[in-house]
């Protein structure tokens, strides 16, 4: 490799790390003009994963997606299970809000976990505890128990996302980073429209009520548990182990790796903590009462919330996917600003409309705050520290799930303060005023985080290029442990310049 081209390579670190605090704020607004890196064919991305990578995103992406769908189960049955344990709905939210607060303990443990011994025995055991918690919510006949067993799914819950992350983006070819990263978040979505389905047939079909539906999600985990025996861990990952390995002491080079990042990025986690406080506020605001409100308000049937929700799911993973490959051309926070200001536009017809044109809103307010998801795993990956990337990216999003945890409380609190007129059957509130209003001061709070923040598009993810490890072992080290230079120079990258073969390839798709 020529000294330009090593001096090339090291540039792809982000430059934001070494800038003064007053120039890093001088550039906050010119930051976000669009890279308007070259638009590939995204049949062509996704061309370029092999079969392996392709293997680890599914496995990824259906362990999320039933981690969504178990999550969802609850705020689909919030009026029967306050009916089963006789309590109000708002009583019933506190167990959407323990699972919420208690997933940042999940994701502590099972983010160090997955980042000192692996990948995949972390994410094996995250499974086990699914299947064994679902089932026993399905047993519980108090509220009690209820809550006790809600909180102890939080902390399996906590533990999947950041391993999610790491299993399908890891190892992923750089260009198509930006469309995986969307189409894995997705599972959030489709796991909320298999849970919404479910729930129709499921959920008081029988004489057990609710409890099917919790019985039936403790299923397909064990599934998804023999699909990741079935693969290794990911090549990142090994090659971290290696150079590790090559200093002789792992544990104690692990910890060594913990100070540093803590003592170079600690502002940095802060940040990823209140970005994502803001994100978990967008999604559990804009859905976690939403069946409720079409219920109570609107008096919608059974049938028609169903369809409402379908159709707003098939946004939100839409919306995901699309936004989550333009971010890939126009820049990470870019794209989530015009997300956050679209949707805070559509707020009004989200939850005002009483008829049932009020389906093609759900459909256009999923599309924003879930295209706004979709580009949140690839850019809390590069954002984060690559030794400590499966602990940084679940704990800064379960940390934000913390802080958002009662947002369905608070807006089921403040709805029963605004009383409608008693329809013969159940009491009625304006939940959709109480949406709206905190919907609109979510998206603003999220706009300024994001013009705020830093981005690191492009960054990869393989050792040669962590400064962090390098500082702990050397480059000595790792130009033993990690890849050849010869191995470095072949990896597909993809910045929008114009030369290199991988950029021949994504022009001429």
């Amino acid at each position: 490799m020529a000294p330009n081209e090593k001096s090339q390579e090291r540039m792809v670190e982000p430059a934001e790390e070494d800038m003064s605090v007053g120039k890093y704020i001088a550039t906050r607004i010119p930051s976000l003009k669009p890279p308007m890196a070259k638009a590939p064919n995204p049949f062509k991305l996704l061309a370029m994963l092999n079969t392996q990578q392709w293997m680890f995103f599914l496995v990824a992406f259906f362990a999320w997606t039933w981690d969504a769908f178990d999550f969802f189960t609850v705020s689909l049955t919030v009026e029967d299970l306050a009916e089963s344990f006789n309590r109000s709905n708002t009583d019933i939210t506190w167990g959407i809000t323990l699972v919420l607060m208690f997933r940042s303990v999940g994701s502590t443990i099972f983010g160090i976990a997955a980042d000192r011994w692996g990948r995949k025995w972390p994410f094996i055991v995250n499974n086990v505890l699914f299947i064994i918690l679902e089932l026993a919510t399905g047993f519980c006949n108090d509220y009690s128990s209820f809550l006790a067993v809600r909180a102890l799914f939080g902390i399996a819950m906590g533990g999947l996302y950041g391993n999610a992350a790491a299993t399908a983006l890891e190892d992923c070819p750089d260009a198509a980073r930006g469309i995986i990263s969307g189409m894995l978040q997705q599972g959030y979505a489709f796991g909320y429209l298999l849970a919404t389905a479910f729930a129709r047939g499921l959920v008081n079909t029988t004489s057990h009520g609710w409890k099917p539906l919790f019985w039936f999600g403790a299923g397909p985990p064990a599934l998804i548990i023999v699909f990741r025996l079935c693969l290794p861990e990911t090549k990142a990952y090994q090659d971290r182990e290696l150079v590790r390995k090559q200093r002789g002491n792992i544990a104690k080079t692990f910890m060594v790796e913990g100070k540093v990042a803590l003592k170079k990025h600690w502002m940095l986690l802060i940040y990823l903590v209140l970005l994502m406080a803001g994100f978990n506020f967008m999604s559990h605001g804009s859905q976690d009462l939403y069946p409720t409100m079409l219920k109570s308000q609107y008096s919608f049937s059974a049938n028609a919330i169903t369809v409402t929700q379908v159709v707003a799911n098939l946004g939100a993973m839409t919306g995901g996917t699309v936004i989550g490959y333009c971010s890939q051309i126009f820049g990470r926070r870019l794209s989530i600003l015009v997300m956050c200001v679209i949707g805070g536009a559509l707020l009004y017809s989200y939850t005002f409309v009483s008829t049932h044109a009020i389906i093609a809103a759900a459909f256009f307010e999923q599309f924003c705050v879930q295209g706004a998801w979709g580009v949140i795993p690839i850019h809390l990956m590069e954002l984060s520290p690559g030794s400590f990337r499966t602990f940084v990216v679940g704990t800064s999003y379960q940390l934000g799930n913390l802080v958002s945890s009662a947002s369905s409380t608070i807006e089921s609190s403040i709805g029963e303060r605004f009383p409608l007129p008693y329809n013969g059957e159940s009491e009625r509130y304006q939940y959709g005023k109480v949406i709206c209003i905190f919907m609109g001061c979510v998206y603003a709070y999220v706009i300024i985080l994001t013009i705020c923040g830093p981005e690191y598009r492009g960054r990869q993810f393989d050792v040669q290029h962590d400064r962090d490890l390098e500082e702990v072992v050397g480059t000595g080290v790792i130009g033993a442990g990690g890849k050849t230079s010869e191995d470095v120079e072949a990896q597909p990258q993809f910045t929008g310049a114009k030369n290199g073969k991988h950029s021949r390839e994504i022009e001429r798709a």
